[in-house]
């Protein structure tokens, strides 16, 4: 389905051993894994007949990566905006021995000791949505699944809090876009594979 108004295209980057293994990996520099390389790869076919009028990654490497595997690399702009939930103190730690040692431990809710909070990363979502609605354009962004999830509950107007309900899969491609005009934001499509 089609819309006469602009609509702004995620991808989150591709698996990495961190995304597999389920340990936060926010700052980190992990490249993607051959199977990530692979399914980013596949992003050009699912892409193939839309047009941009931009480009935007994240800093990281995977996003980088998948950016370029999925033929988008040479005119991409990065934007520091785009990186993913700083976790701080734990980095490359997963939930499970996040929540053994702090039992209760919500992302979403709590944020991490020396790293951001879920309004930390919500005020980013807001510069890049400031961003997305001047320019008024179709565009295609590559980032991080923790920071997506929050940009997507901006888009709508939720608190950055309501990322948590929002899962993404390593290389899905959801679309924000509007429904009516341009004062109904909405999701047209959410992780798709």
């Amino acid at each position: 389905m089609s819309s006469p108004f602009p609509e702004i295209y995620l991808v989150r980057h591709g698996e990495t051993e961190w995304s597999l293994s389920g340990r936060h990996t926010g700052r980190s520099d992990i490249p993607l894994t051959a199977n990530g390389e692979a399914a980013a790869g596949k992003l050009t076919e699912r892409l193939a007949g839309l047009s941009f009028s931009a480009v935007w990654s994240s800093p990281s490497e995977r996003a980088r990566k998948t950016c370029a595997l999925a033929g988008f690399g040479s005119g991409a702009v990065i934007k520091g905006d785009l990186a993913e939930w700083n976790y701080g103190a734990y980095e490359g730690i997963t939930t499970k021995e996040i929540l053994a040692g702090r039992p209760g431990w919500q992302l979403f809710r709590d944020g991490c000791p020396s790293g951001e909070t879920a309004a930390d990363v919500g005020a980013r979502a807001d510069a890049v949505i400031d961003a997305l609605r001047a320019e008024a354009a179709t565009i295609l962004i590559f980032s991080s699944s923790h920071f997506l999830r929050v940009l997507a509950a901006r888009w709508l107007g939720l608190p950055p809090q309501d990322g948590a309900r929002f899962v993404l899969d390593t290389t899905s491609i959801s679309v924000l876009g509007y429904e009516h005009d341009l004062s109904e934001p909405v999701i047209r499509r959410w992780n798709q594979r």
